[in-house]
């Protein structure tokens, strides 16, 4: 089991990153609009710097959901590789089942 200070760190970076999405996106676009000129592009840049860097989407790290461990995640369940296995042989995620041949 994960801290629950790290937990709640990364939703607070998760909230910051929906907040400022929709200005990093119009800062993006200017930074990488070729006919715009330089120094707007520049302008940009440092408006984009002087946001929080838990702004960045990159910063928020995949976790399971039920334990908070950061690694093994499989995202498409959000459960961690011990605990999706502990569901799938109890029988509560359908259409897993242990694989025998």
């Amino acid at each position: 089991m994960a801290k629950i200070a790290v937990i709640n760190r990364n939703e607070k970076r998760k909230k910051t990153v929906v907040q400022f999405s929709l200005k990093r996106a119009e800062l993006f676009l200017v930074i990488n609009n070729i006919n715009a000129s330089i120094e707007d592009r520049y302008i940009a840049r440092q408006k984009l710097q002087k946001l929080p860097r838990n702004s960045s989407p990159v910063r928020v790290r995949n976790r399971c959901s039920l334990t908070g461990r950061p690694r093994g995640v499989y995202s498409k369940f959000g459960l961690g590789r011990c605990k999706l296995r502990d569901f799938a042989m109890s029988g509560h995620i359908p259409g897993i089942t242990k694989a025998s041949w």
